[in-house]
């Protein structure tokens, strides 16, 4: 198997989606996820991009570019990130009361990969 067609499958599976599910939220059939997921077709760079909006993901990730499937995080228009949500800020806090800001970036990455994986901390 290929890298990619691996994380389609895994992500798709994560999602909780059939075939069928990421076909119709993609507009392709449930075949063409098959064959994806089987390696027996390749899909375009464009049919890439609909797939890793879908499943939530980048292109690298499904592409095995990098090993995060996160996004990278939303910037604001001055290229910072935008503050923490006061349910963030809790959960930093709960973690470590004296977490450094790099610290509770950690702790916003580790609840990311929480989230994709649908385990709870």
């Amino acid at each position: 198997m290929s890298v990619t067609a691996d994380r389609i499958k895994e992500l798709r599976k994560q999602k909780k989606l059939t075939q069928q599910g990421l076909a119709d939220k993609i507009e392709a059939s449930r075949d063409t996820i098959t064959k994806y997921e089987n390696a027996r077709s390749t899909p375009t760079l464009a049919m890439l991009s609909l797939i890793a909006d879908a499943l939530d993901t980048t292109v690298d990730y499904l592409q095995g570019k990098t090993d995060s499937p996160l996004k990278a995080p939303a910037v604001d228009d001055n290229g910072a990130e935008p503050p923490l949500t006061e349910g963030q800020k809790q959960v930093a806090y709960f973690i470590d009361p004296s977490a450094t800001p790099d610290e509770i970036e950690q702790i916003k990455k580790l609840v990311e990969i929480a989230k994709l994986s649908k385990r709870r901390l």
